[in-house]
């Protein structure tokens, strides 16, 4: 199934809250101390936040969801989770869930989306940076403690945070000519493919903490610097490579 056979839409039912819940789980594997409940599924929509759903027929194959924040005054939306079937994924699902998103959330006059996601994962960077224009000039220590979930390898939850500014003249260049603007490169931070191996297999898994808490090391100190992340590589082989430089918009909630 092609991504723009897929409909996507708000959800408002509860059918369609527990449809959210499952797929969760599946996607993640998390133990149910972990879940995000039906009640807050419900919730979010009902006090400015989000529950989209991507619908193949009658099956959600992918949802959205997000809750609003305030910081400095100002209203945004935290994007808590992006969930896609793991047979629709490289489809241009989880970009069209974003960018349905994005709309709804400038008709409701937000215009910051921010979410966290783990360092250690490349294809996540890319859309992130590349495909969406996201930045990221934030780094949270192991932000929701060690997860049950097999995807994270029982690693500290270390994350990023994106910050997604949707009418930015980044994010409107890329929408529009498909090009970001030109940056002028000041550091590098490598992730090299073995990671998810690492992570996947006991033995290794000291590896995989040591490329975390090297990479750490370097995020914190680039972030201090008042460097952002702009832009993600990847070479042939698999590696990935985040792109620091200086941000020339004006764009801030009192990044905290």
């Amino acid at each position: 199934m092609s991504a723009d056979k897929i409909q996507l839409r708000n959800c408002t039912a509860v059918e369609e809250f527990h449809a959210c819940v499952a797929l969760q789980k599946e996607v993640w594997g998390f133990d149910d101390i972990d879940l995000v409940p039906l009640r807050i599924f419900s919730l979010g929509p009902k006090i400015g936040g989000q529950a989209i759903g991507a619908w193949d027929g009658g099956t959600l194959i992918g949802f959205a969801f997000s809750i609003p924040g305030m910081r400095s005054g100002r209203a945004y939306l935290h994007s808590h989770m992006l969930a896609v079937r793991p047979e629709h994924r490289n489809s241009g699902v989880g970009r069209q869930l974003k960018l349905f998103q994005r709309d709804d959330a400038i008709a409701r006059g937000y215009e910051l989306i921010e979410w966290t996601f783990d360092p250690l994962e490349i294809k996540n960077a890319y859309l992130n940076l590349e495909r969406l224009g996201a930045i990221v000039r934030r780094y949270n220590i192991n932000q929701y403690g060690v997860s049950s979930s097999p995807l994270w390898g029982c690693l500290p939850t270390d994350r990023l945070v994106a910050e997604w500014w949707l009418k930015s003249k980044r994010v409107e260049s890329l929408l529009g000519s498909g090009e970001l603007p030109p940056i002028q490169e000041e550091m590098r931070i490598e992730v090299p493919a073995e990671i998810y191996q690492w992570k996947a297999q006991p033995e290794t898994r000291q590896q995989a903490a040591d490329v975390q808490l090297r990479n750490r090391e370097q995020f914190l100190k680039a972030f201090s610097r008042g460097l952002a992340c702009l832009r993600y590589g990847r070479d042939d082989n698999g590696d990935g490579v985040f792109i620091l430089g200086r941000w020339d918009e004006e764009f801030s909630y009192a990044s905290t």
